[in-house]
């Protein structure tokens, strides 16, 4: 996490360092597709089978003051997944289910007129459930932690772009979805 913290702080600083024209401002809301690895690490459980990554919805939206610099807000709901493991002599069944909210400020490096590399830095609130079946165990866990992510943006047009990126949803969790996460989608700004 340190060091995707020190590569987003030195991005930020080379784009502020080679900031071009400046643009009106402008907001824009986005939608895509989430994919993260959904896992188990409870003391004591063995046989742990989950149902690994999965695809969930990411809903977005910011405002972007010039074409450097911004600040996004966005909610990803990353599903329930199914999971079975064995604690002591018991077979249990249950299912994982998350989601998360973030607050970042963005930093955009425009490579050329369509394509532009970005990285935001932030905080996002997490929050893991654990259920079981058959009634032995339930856990949830919320917390606040440090958001971060890496993207390319691809414009279609005037309005409308392609993105992808990483992103990095704080530590990672003893059962739910892991804080790595990859994510496609598309933006229209207005």
């Amino acid at each position: 996490m340190n060091k995707l913290i020190v590569a987003l702080i030195a991005s930020v600083a080379a784009m502020s360092a080679a900031q071009a024209q400046q643009t009106a401002p402008r907001a824009y809301i986005g939608a895509g597709i989430a994919s993260a690895d959904h896992d188990l690490k409870a003391p004591g459980a063995a046989n742990v089978d989950t149902e690994g990554w999965k695809a969930s919805g990411k809903l977005f939206g910011g405002y972007e003051f010039n074409q450097n610099w911004g600040v996004e807000a966005g909610y990803t709901d990353f599903r329930k997944s199914d999971v079975n493991y064995r604690i002591g002599n018991a077979n249990v069944r249950g299912e994982t289910e998350g989601h998360s909210a973030y607050l970042a400020a963005k930093a955009t490096l425009p490579v050329n007129e369509q394509f532009s590399v970005y990285g935001k830095l932030g905080a996002a609130r997490n929050k893991a459930e654990l259920r079981a079946i058959s009634g032995i165990e339930s856990i949830s866990r919320s917390k606040t932690e440090a958001y971060g992510a890496l993207g390319a943006q691809y414009q279609l047009n005037q309005d409308v772009a392609l993105v992808a990126e990483y992103e990095r949803y704080g530590k990672s969790k003893d059962f739910g979805q892991k804080a790595d996460v990859l994510t496609i989608g598309a933006k229209y700004s207005f």
